[in-house]
């Protein structure tokens, strides 16, 4: 049986992708904050202990509260560092994809269209985008596809937590709704299923063409 780990997978997007893997069958590890904290090294490092190797691998996790530059803490760079950028890193070091396996980043879309308030995740998912681009390279060599999901808006307690009023939020936006994690995780079932395997090195803007940017 296939293998997925998906961290973040006990809720939101994380949890709509897990469930579309295990539709097809694959053996689903959804790591919820209490098996990984990718802030906090040492859990990351005893998850490593514990998962040596996976078919599928999705990179998923919250962002911090907003906060524009100057109220930025030292803490607040460190904590985040870890959490958006080392954490992964030390993941992809560490944990072997089997060849022909997938990775997905789920990073976000201040990515292409930094937001002020959000300058930590901005800076941060902006900066493991660049690594795993260059590593697609070296994956590929071995089949393995690296795609950066890059959502917008969606349905999710995230977007509660950093939108006042999320009903008149929705009517702004070019499609009149949120997206629903749901169609993320079809998203991915259907790369997945279908065995897409060229789309790789790439972000995919996965916003309701709510983004200005053509890239």
């Amino acid at each position: 049986m296939s293998t997925a780990i998906v961290l973040g997978g006990s809720r939101g997007i994380g949890r709509a992708i897990s469930d579309s893997l295990k539709s097809l069958n694959f053996d689903v590890f959804a790591a919820s904050k209490e098996d990984i904290d990718t802030s906090n090294l040492e859990t990351v490092k005893n998850f490593l202990d514990s998962h040596k190797e996976t078919d599928v691998l999705v990179l998923n996790t919250g962002g911090p509260t907003a906060k524009e530059f100057f109220e930025v803490t030292e803490d607040d760079w460190n904590k985040y560092h870890n959490q958006l950028f080392l954490g992964f890193c030390l993941i992809l070091q560490k944990l072997k994809i089997n060849e022909g396996g997938y990775i997905f980043l789920i990073s976000s879309s201040v990515i292409k269209e930094p937001n002020p308030k959000l300058i930590i995740s901005a800076a941060y998912r902006a900066a493991f985008s660049e690594v795993l681009k260059v590593l697609s390279k070296d994956f590929a060599k071995k089949n393995i596809s690296c795609i950066n999901i890059a959502p917008g808006p969606f349905n999710t307690d995230r977007t509660k937590e950093l939108i006042e009023n999320v009903e008149e939020f929705q009517k702004s936006l070019p499609m009149g709704r949120l997206g629903e994690p749901e169609e993320i995780g079809k998203f991915v079932k259907s790369i997945i299923q279908n065995k897409i395997k060229y789309l790789s090195g790439v972000v995919i803007n996965f916003d309701g063409a709510n983004s200005n940017s053509i890239f």
